[in-house]
C-alpha cells in the first residue's frame, strides 16, 4: 500500500480534527480519545492561516496522517503531526516528516523546531533521525483569571485603523528583530484578526511599541472555551526589557479579563531564565512539562536575556 503525502485540502478539516483528537486522546490514555482538547481547534485555525503549509497523508485513498508548517519568518515550525493510531508505526509518520523538512529546507530558514513530549523516548529518538535535538524544557502555565491589573499603555491590534495596521506590523517585526534575526510573527498576526481567533495587544512606549502578544480567545481556537491562550509575546531587546516583559504579562492578563476568560494560558522556554522566573512571580504556575527540538542543534533565541513567551505547539 503506498502512502501518499499532499497538502491538506479544506474537505479534509473535520477528519484531520477527528485523528488529532484520537492521536493524542489515546496517547494520553483517555477513557474517550475523542475528548481530547475539548473544543479547541488547532487543524482551521493553522490551515487557514496558511493553507499551503498543511500536509496530509493518505493511504488508499483515506486520510490517515497530517503536519502542520508555520513560517515565522526566519524560523520555521512544524507540528503537531498526528497518524491515526491503527497505523503507527507503518511509516506514515517519517513520510510526512520528510515532505515537512523539505518545505521547511526550502524557506531557508535560520533555525527549526517542534514541541514534543519530554518523557518519550521514542518522540526523541525520531526527531533525531531528522536532526532535530532536545535542547530546552518547555513550561506550560496557568493562571487564574482575576480583577483587570495595572496597565494603561496597551492597546489591541484590532483597534487600529485598517490604514495603520501595517506599521503596526513593521514595528512588531522591529521587536522579533531586536530578538532574533529574520524573526517575524505578521501571518499570526493577521490570522488572529483575518479569523476572529482573539486579539493581539499591543505595548506602547513613548513613540513605539515596545511588545506585544497574539493571543487565542474561546472556543474554536487555540484556548478553547474560558482560556486565553499566549500564542507568543515579545518585548525589544534592551535594559527595561524586564520591565517591559512585567507590562505585558498584565496586558495579556486584561485581555483576557475582558474577554470573560477565566483561566490565562501561556508558555515560555525554560532557557529563557528571567522571562521564566518573572511568569512565576505574576502568578503563572506549570502544568505541563514538554521539551523544545531544534534544528540546527543552537540556542537559537531560547537564551537567557530574551523575553519571549511561545510554547512552539
Amino acid at each position: 500500500m503506498e502512502i501518499i503525502v499532499r497538502k491538506l485540502e479544506e474537505g479534509d478539516l473535520e477528519e484531520a480534527h477527528r485523528i488529532l483528537r484520537l492521536a493524542f486522546g489515546t496517547m494520553r490514555n483517555l477513557p474517550d480519545p475523542l475528548d481530547f482538547g475539548g473544543d479547541t481547534d488547532y487543524v482551521r485555525s493553522r490551515w487557514r492561516a496558511n493553507p499551503g503549509a498543511s500536509l496530509a497523508a493518505e493511504l488508499d485513498r483515506e486520510l490517515v496522517g497530517t503536519n502542520f508548517l508555520a513560517r515565522w519568518g526566519s524560523v520555521g515550525l512544524f507540528g503537531p503531526l498526528t497518524v491515526r493510531p491503527d497505523l503507527w508505526d507503518r511509516g506514515i509518520g517519517t513520510r510526512l516528516l520528510e515532505a515537512t523538512v523539505e518545505i521547511i529546507d526550502s524557506w531557508g530558514v535560520k533555525l527549526s523546531g517542534i514541541i514534543t513530549e519530554a518523557k518519550s523516548p521514542k518522540h526523541l529518538a525520531f526527531y533525531q533521525r531528522f536532526g532535530y535535538w532536545p535542547r530546552f524544557l518547555i513550561a506550560i502555565m496557568d493562571l487564574e483569571v482575576g480583577e483587570p491589573r495595572a496597565e494603561e499603555r496597551a492597546g489591541l491590534y484590532s483597534s487600529f485603523p485598517e490604514s495603520h495596521r501595517d506599521m503596526a506590523l513593521g514595528e512588531c517585526r522591529e521587536v522579533t528583530a531586536s530578538i532574533y534575526e529574520g524573526l517575524d510573527l505578521s501571518l499570526e498576526i493577521r490570522a488572529v484578526l483575518d479569523h476572529d481567533l482573539g486579539d493581539t495587544v499591543l505595548l506602547w512606549g513613548r513613540k513605539r511599541i515596545e511588545g506585544f502578544a497574539v493571543c487565542h480567545i474561546g472556543p474554536g481556537t487555540e484556548a478553547g472555551t474560558g482560556v486565553c491562550y499566549v500564542k507568543f509575546g515579545a518585548v525589544r531587546t534592551g535594559a527595561d526589557a524586564g520591565q517591559t516583559f512585567a507590562r505585558l504579562i498584565n496586558g495579556c492578563h486584561n485581555l483576557a479579563a475582558k474577554r470573560g476568560a477565566q483561566r490565562l494560558v501561556a508558555g515560555v522556554n525554560t532557557a529563557r531564565h528571567e522571562a521564566y522566573t518573572q511568569m512565576i512571580e505574576h502568578g503563572l504556575r506549570t502544568t505541563r512539562l514538554d521539551i523544545a527540538m531544534q534544528r540546527p542543534n543552537e540556542a537559537g533565541y531560547n537564551r537567557p536575556g530574551v523575553f519571549v513567551i511561545d510554547d512552539w505547539r
